[in-house]
């Protein structure tokens, strides 16, 4: 199964901070800040949580029937490690919002997505398109007939040796809202559809498509209590098919998948799952959350995977933050491959009955620059003999002081590869790992063929902003495999004649146009290491890519 590089949208990315800005304060600090806190408290948004438009649009517009705030615009950049900064710039009011408003309500297009505001419920649209224009030169290394061999996904006429290049994009759109039911207890919903296209010669095809299925569909229970006190509980149920993801994706973050039949290969607008129950329950800064997860596979490579959960966080003082998760797959057909026989030696190896143990750390150093984090797992199967670990660390630093504020960050990534010298199956399954290319989609290009499995990967990464609206990302990477045996990955590496996998060099920038509106771009280079070189018998040229997308949200 190969995933695409996917556009970095704010949609889905993780919250880093999310600021209050008085556009009119009073001459009173202590009343400013008392403003503050009960607009933070009435929109109930949490650092950590990943972002979606409406959801964060119902948000504001609540609150402003709770405080007294006449209007709110939202401001979404990017954060420092890859996540989303929200600003939220309200200009208070003498009073609290009483009127009816929304655009179905007043026809005034400024109440837009806001189309109907009146008692407690509130209705919002989502429209957004993407067209993206995408080109390769020499991709798979300029051997497809290696590297596509077999691929179910495969069909016609593929980019490959030489220049080749198409065209794919999309339009979002549906309806969300939330209604009071009894007290503090909200009923909400979203529903939404998306029509994608592809038309040239993409990596798998040169067959042109057009699809249209339904994306968002669910209903979920909101409730909570702020206690005299101050502190905060707040409790959500929700069913349906919805966006899940645990921290940055190194797990769990694709939960649907996009190109064959969907089209639209590389601008991934498909994520929610076929299935998600999910129950939360959110006291201050501690999350815990339980769900069930059947992903939205590709028919052609269903494994008809179906997993329950935990998850649990919280924020604990000095900047620190810890989470850990659990996952027991109830039922799968993905198999795996070894060379050596399972113990028991009757047992089939396949992800049918896996078990995942993950442990996570960040911090985020206080009125500071310095930020790191850490991510272990480990994998076992009820089956057979199993234990695969993943091991992540990043540090970094902003030099905020600088001209375009650069980050600098540097991440080491292992994810095992199986010991063919033992009957324990060490292979990682990657699950639904992915997310952007600032998260577990490892290498623009590369990630195309080795994905996070058997795998140890290097990432120099560099964040510029030339101005506010301005980004650019550059990255280098180092990929090397953790064992010579790769069964289970693409077949034309399945056994390597050397770890040294190869190299990327690439640039993303994004230009945000305004809070609507989004440009970026990238280009990419993958230099072949020893491993491709030996597997293509030497023929093997450096892969280029380029993209650019122009997104537009409303």
């Amino acid at each position: 199964m190969v995933h695409a590089q996917t556009p970095s949208s704010d949609e889905g990315r993780v919250v880093e901070s999310i600021d209050v800005v008085l556009a009119n304060p009073s001459r009173d600090a202590a009343a400013n800040g008392r403003m503050i806190d009960l607009i933070r408290r009435s929109i109930g948004l949490f650092p950590g949580v990943a972002f979606s438009r409406a959801e964060v649009e119902i948000a504001i517009a609540r609150a402003s029937r709770q405080a007294p705030v006449a209007s709110a615009d939202l401001v979404v950049d990017s954060g420092r490690s890859g996540g989303v900064a929200l600003t939220i710039n309200a200009t208070l009011s003498d009073q609290i919002l009483q009127e009816d408003r929304g655009y179905l309500v007043t026809g005034d297009a400024k109440d837009l997505p806001i189309l109907y505001d009146s008692e407690g419920t509130i209705i919002v649209g989502k429209l957004e398109t993407l067209t993206m224009l995408y080109g390769n030169v020499d991709a798979w290394y300029g051997r497809p007939d290696l590297f596509l061999n077999g691929n179910p996904l495969a069909s016609g006429d593929t980019a490959g040796s030489g220049a080749s290049g198409w065209g794919e994009g999309f339009v979002h759109t549906g309806l969300y809202g939330l209604t009071p039911l009894n007290g503090d207890i909200y009923l909400y919903g979203g529903l939404s559809g998306i029509l994608s296209g592809s038309a040239g010669t993409e990596l798998f095809t040169d067959e042109s498509r057009a699809y249209l299925g339904i994306e968002d569909a669910y209903l979920g229970l909101v409730g909570g209590e702020t206690f005299d006190s101050g502190d905060r509980l707040v409790w959500n149920a929700s069913v349906g098919r919805k966006r899940y993801a645990i921290a940055d994706s190194m797990i769990i973050g694709n939960t649907a998948s996009n190109g064959d039949e969907r089209a639209a290969l590389q601008s991934n607008p498909r994520w929610a799952a076929d299935m998600l129950v999910l129950g939360q329950l959110r006291y201050n800064n501690s999350l815990a959350e339980i769900f069930y997860l059947d992903p939205d596979e590709l028919p052609v490579v269903d494994s008809r995977t179906r997993m329950v959960g935990l998850n649990v966080e919280s924020l604990i003082g000095g900047g620190f933050k810890l989470g850990g998760s659990y996952i027991r797959v109830l039922e799968s057909d993905y198999s795996y491959f070894a060379t050596t026989a399972p113990n028991p030696a009757t047992a089939t190896l396949g992800r049918d009955g896996l078990e995942v143990f993950n442990a996570r750390i960040r911090w985020d150093q206080p009125n500071g620059d310095f930020f790191g984090n850490a991510e272990f797992a480990l994998q076992r199967n009820d089956n057979f003999d199993m234990h695969a670990t993943a091991l992540a660390a990043e540090v970094g630093y902003q030099f905020s002081e600088l001209a375009w504020q650069p980050v600098v960050s540097y991440r080491y990534a292992q994810f095992s590869g199986d010991d063919p010298g033992t009957a324990r199956f060490e292979r990682w399954d990657p699950l639904l790992s992915g997310g952007n290319g600032e998260q577990w989609v490892q290498g623009i290009n590369h990630f195309k063929v080795f994905q996070d499995s058997n795998l140890v990967a290097h990432r120099l990464q560099l964040r510029l902003k030339p101005s506010p609206r301005v980004e650019l990302v550059p990255q280098f990477w180092i990929f090397t495999a953790d064992s010579a045996t790769n069964l289970g990955g693409n077949p034309a590496l399945s056994f390597l004649g050397s770890k040294e996998l190869g190299y990327e060099a690439n640039l993303t920038a994004k230009w945000f146009i305004s809070q609507r509106v989004m440009l970026q771009g990238h280009v990419a280079a993958t230099f072949p290491g020893e491993a491709v070189k030996e597997a293509t018998s030497g023929a093997a040229d450096t892969w280029w890519s380029a993209m650019a997308f122009l997104r537009v949200a409303f």
